[in-house]
């Protein structure tokens, strides 16, 4: 359908309609914007991880790591080892204060170094999902938002049969060609924020896996290096 067509057509229709195909408009930009810029921060991070975990796995000391840390910004797991390495390094200070010279390479609690990068991991967490809730919303949401303004565009056909007492079709055409309109607007407003909610759920837990297989894989080495 043209779209000087569709503008007739919307321009035509009552007020409960264009309110409705509004709501619905707005939903469904809203949602695109969302599922874009996910697509891309989630590509960016992925990437960024990548990059940063090859560098961590060839690093012979964690200081060069941690030098190089900033530079993957994008990257979750840089994020988490930063976290980490501070809670690491602020054992060791501790250390150096209170203990022997032999001792002061040596923490006292890799518990504290794991609390300090799950609590990084849930900020990552809550950071890489955030939106995400808005595109669940318009899934569930807009096929009802559609129900709502087929159910008026039926009633207004059987308000225009009663009226006219005729049942031919340049009677009903309009309220049910406004039903229709209303229930497919709904439903491509909702399926694409399904369709992207889901694939973009699939890769954030992804990424938390990456997270806690790095979160073991970094204790393990401050584990034997510093315990």
């Amino acid at each position: 359908m043209p779209l000087v067509e569709i503008l007739r057509f919307f321009v035509e229709t009552g007020w409960t309609a264009k309110v409705v195909l509004g709501i619905l408009l707005l939903f469904s930009l809203g949602s695109w914007s969302v599922i874009l810029a996910k697509w891309r921060e989630l590509g960016t991070a992925r990437k960024s991880s990548e990059g940063f975990l090859r560098r961590f796995r060839k690093a012979t000391r964690l200081n060069e790591v941690a030098e190089v840390a900033g530079k993957y910004k994008s990257s979750p797991l840089a994020t988490v080892f930063q976290a980490g390495y501070a809670e690491l390094g602020a054992q060791i200070r501790v250390s150096q204060r209170r203990g022997s010279p032999e001792e002061g390479q040596r923490i006292r609690s890799v518990e504290g170094v794991q609390r300090a990068m799950q609590r990084a991991i849930g900020a990552e967490r809550e950071r890489l999902t955030r939106a995400l809730p808005f595109l669940a919303t318009t899934a569930s949401a807009t096929p009802f938002i559609g129900l709502f303004g087929t159910v008026w565009g039926i009633m207004n056909t059987f308000r225009a049969i009663g009226a006219t007492g005729s049942t031919s079709i340049l009677t009903v055409a309009p309220g049910i060609a406004e039903a229709l309109v209303n229930t497919a607007a709904g439903l491509v407003a909702a399926i694409p924020a399904l369709i992207a909610y889901n694939h973009l759920l699939g890769k954030i837990r992804h990424l938390s896996r990456r997270m806690e297989d790095f979160e073991l894989e970094m204790l393990n080495l401050v584990d034997r290096n510093f315990s």
